[in-house]
């Protein structure tokens, strides 16, 4: 195993640096003084003391991505104010022209909704419905406004 940990040590040592310097990053706060007293700045040096460091503590922790970045999480649908109508072009192989609205929400975050259907009522300072749900071939449109609530009128009819 320490063959290993050298053999990762060594690359790292080797290029540069990006995961020696989080590695040396995550050494304990409360006893740095004493591990920088003891860190030299070769890169054998640099070396024996990641090795030191990872056989004490064992590798450093990832830090996880949040997995949902979405500004509805945790609602059903939320209440927000229109601040803009605007006009999206989807992503090839798509074609035609999306209606969507910037929306600032009632928890104060600003979304961009999809508006379902054919025509709108909508301007600025309208109060929408918006429930959580993204259009894959929109770019940056991760809701959708609810039709028939609030000041959005129902859906036009086909014919």
């Amino acid at each position: 195993m320490l063959a290993g940990l050298a053999s990762i040590a060594g690359r790292a040592a080797g290029s540069g640096s990006f995961l020696m310097c989080n590695l040396l990053r995550a050494l304990p706060t409360t006893s740095t003084a004493t591990h920088t007293a003891n860190l030299h700045t070769s890169a054998p040096a640099m070396r024996n003391n990641l090795l030191q460091y990872m056989h004490e503590n064992g590798m450093p922790k990832r830090k996880a991505r949040k997995a949902d970045k979405s500004p509805i999480t945790g609602y059903n649908t939320i209440r927000g104010i229109v601040l803009k109508t605007v006009i999206r072009h989807p992503k090839k192989p798509n074609s035609g022209n999306r209606k969507c609205a910037i929306v600032k929400l009632s928890n104060g975050n600003e979304v961009c909704a999809y508006i379902p259907g054919v025509g709108h009522n909508l301007q600025e300072h309208s109060q929408v419905e918006v429930k959580g749900g993204r259009r894959r071939d929109l770019i940056s449109v991760r809701a959708n406004i609810l039709r028939g609530k609030l000041d959005c009128a129902p859906a036009g009819g086909k014919k």
